[in-house]
């Protein structure tokens, strides 16, 4: 018997050899206004609507924000970490990161979140894939989608949108 489970998740493979079997993990959201006004609420002002109690290397009283070409957190003691670099950058239309909070860039996944008017506003949509970058493949993606639609909720939120 390979797996002592029956009813196992064929959908989350174990193992580092297995990351380019992972899923990428997708989010999508509508928030209420123009493009440009998304945009600039995720990437101008996450330090207001970021989850740093449970999503953060700090912890509550750290900021985060956009600074050139880096995705940066900053403790209130001063400390910084480096959560991802941008490579794409597309205002108002998307950017593409190395993503890896909390570690190196040597073990980073892919990050492109972009942002297209719809009916009822702007939906934003998040992606992260390249498993295979991060040093546990599976334990990341297991944290990337449990953590992006919290993190999503509350960019909803501060955008006066609702969540479902």
């Amino acid at each position: 018997m390979d797996n002592l489970f029956s009813h196992a998740d064929a959908s989350i493979p174990e193992g580092n050899e297995a990351a380019a079997e992972l899923d990428p993990v997708i989010c999508t959201v509508v928030v209420p206004g123009p493009v440009a006004r998304a945009f600039a609420g995720f990437t101008d002002h996450a330090h207001l609507w970021w989850p740093m109690e449970s999503n953060s290397v700090f912890g509550a009283g750290s900021y985060v924000e956009f600074e050139d070409i880096l995705i940066l957190e900053t403790a209130d003691d001063g400390r910084t970490a480096v959560w991802g670099t941008i490579d794409d950058w597309q205002p108002p239309l998307s950017f593409h990161a190395s993503w890896h909070p909390g570690t190196t860039a040597l073990w980073s996944t892919e990050l492109r979140v972009a942002f297209r008017a719809v009916a009822d506003g702007t939906e934003v949509r998040l992606v992260q894939d390249g498993w295979e970058g991060a040093e546990d493949p599976h334990a990341t993606w297991m944290a990337a989608a449990g953590s992006w639609p919290l993190v999503l909720d509350r960019f909803v939120r501060f955008m006066g949108g609702q969540v479902s």
